[in-house]
C-alpha cells in the first residue's frame, strides 16, 4: 500500500453519503482485466477462485459488492442489515488510530485523528445501520446475482432488541429475510454492541445456542455462520463450540477489539456519547490469528467439523498466508481492502509467481 490510494469509502463523508455516492477510488471503476486462478479451493461445499474477500462492514450496498467481486474478491459480505431501519452514528465514524506498540483486548486508551498512515489502524463507529428491507433486500439480490464463477456473497444480519418478543425471533426473521435474497451462506452478527453479557451478545452462551438454534430452524439449509469477538484463552470460548457442535457451519472471527479513542487533547475522539469505537486494521492481527489458531487446535481436539473465516489486519500476503497457517478455510480484509482495491489482485499474483 502506498499513502496516494484513496479509499473506496470515504471517512470524511457519512454513512448514507458513502451509501449513494460510493464506492469511491478504483471501486468507482471496473478493473479492465482480471486474474484467472489456474485450481479453484473449497470453502464448505462450494468452488471459490480463492478462500479471500471483504468480511461485513465496508461493502455498504450492491454497488460496492459488484465492485469488490470484479476486483477479485471472491467472498464478499453484505453489509449487516436489520428486519428494520436503524439509523447510523453520526459523523465521526471512521479515525486513524495511533496505538503505542500493540493494542491489548483491555480497552486501551489510544490516539485518534485523520491522519490515515501506514501500517493502517482505524476505529469504527457506525451502530450497524440498516435500510428497511424493502430496500435492502432488491439490492442484496441484485448484488448476489453478480457474483460470477467460485465467486459468492455472504448475506450479514443482526436482530434488533425490541424488534420481537425475542431477540432470538428477530434473528430468525433476519435469516428469512435474507434467504429470500438468494445469498447462499448466511452470517448472523454477534460482536456488535447487543443484547448479552458484556454488550455483546457473542458472549452470552445460552442466548446464542437459542439463537443459533432459532436461525436454522427458519432456514435450515443454508450454512450459518457466527460473527464473534476476540475470546482470551481456550477455556473462554470452549463451552460455546461445544453447545453449538453440529448445530451451525462455522465461525467467522475476529470482529474489532473495543478501544477509547482520544485527540490531542484527550477528549473522546467519536463524541462524549461514544468513549468506545471498534478497532480494525495492522493493531488486531495478532488477535485475529490468535483466535484462528485457538479454534483450529480446538476443532481438531474435539473432532469438529466448523469451517473458520480468519479476519483482523490483514493487508498482504504475508498476512494472508499467516492466517490459512493458523488454520482458517478463508481469509477477508476489511481495513487491507478499503486503502488498496489491488490487495486481492496482488495477492492472486504473487501466489501464481
Amino acid at each position: 500500500m502506498n499513502n496516494n490510494i484513496t479509499p473506496f469509502y470515504d471517512p470524511l463523508l457519512s454513512y448514507e453519503d458513502n451509501y449513494q455516492q460510493g464506492p469511491f477510488g478504483d471501486f468507482a471503476y471496473l478493473p479492465k482485466s482480471s486474474i484467472v486462478m489456474p485450481h479453484s479451493s473449497r470453502f464448505l461445499n462450494f468452488d471459490v477462485n480463492l478462500p479471500f474477500g471483504i468480511p461485513a462492514g465496508p461493502l455498504l450496498n450492491a454497488k460496492y459488492v459488484k465492485a469488490a467481486l470484479g476486483y477479485g474478491f471472491d467472498l464478499c459480505v453484505y453489509k449487516t442489515v436489520r428486519t428494520r431501519a436503524h439509523k447510523s452514528h453520526p459523523l465521526p465514524n471512521v479515525l486513524s488510530i495511533h496505538p503505542k506498540g500493540k493494542l491489548s483486548a483491555e480497552v486501551d486508551t489510544v490516539l485518534a485523528d485523520h491522519d490515515f498512515t501506514f501500517p493502517i489502524s482505524i476505529t469504527n463507529s457506525f451502530g450497524v445501520p440498516s435500510f428497511d428491507p424493502d430496500v435492502w433486500q432488491p439490492d442484496m439480490a441484485d448484488a448476489v446475482l453478480a457474483a460470477k464463477s467460485g465467486q459468492h456473497v455472504i448475506g450479514s444480519f443482526q436482530g434488533t432488541p425490541g424488534n420481537e418478543a425475542t431477540i432470538e425471533q428477530d434473528y430468525a426473521n433476519a435469516a428469512k429475510l435474507v434467504d429470500e435474497t438468494g445469498a447462499p451462506i448466511l452470517e448472523a452478527n454477534l460482536s456488535c454492541p447487543n443484547e448479552g453479557v458484556n454488550k455483546l451478545l457473542c458472549f452470552d452462551f445460552t442466548k446464542v445456542e437459542r439463537v443459533a438454534h432459532a436461525i436454522k430452524n427458519a432456514v435450515p439449509n443454508k450454512p450459518l455462520f457466527l460473527k464473534l469477538a476476540y475470546f482470551a484463552h481456550d477455556d473462554a470460548i470452549l463451552p460455546l463450540l461445544k453447545k453449538l457442535d453440529g448445530v451451525i457451519e462455522g465461525y467467522s472471527t475476529i470482529n474489532t477489539l473495543s478501544a477509547k479513542p482520544v485527540d490531542a487533547q484527550g477528549q473522546p475522539a467519536l463524541s462524549s456519547t461514544r468513549p468506545v469505537g471498534g478497532i480494525c486494521g495492522e493493531a488486531i492481527r495478532w488477535a485475529g490469528l490468535d483466535m484462528v489458531a485457538r479454534l483450529a487446535r480446538l476443532r481438531a481436539e474435539l473432532i469438529h467439523h466448523f469451517t473458520i473465516i480468519g479476519v483482523g489486519g490483514v493487508s498482504s500476503l504475508e498476512h494472508y498466508q499467516a492466517f490459512r497457517h493458523a488454520g482458517a478455510d478463508a481469509v477477508m480484509s476489511a481495513t487491507g481492502a478499503m486503502w488498496n482495491p489491488q490487495l486481492a489482485f496482488e495477492i492472486k499474483r504473487a501466489l501464481l509467481e
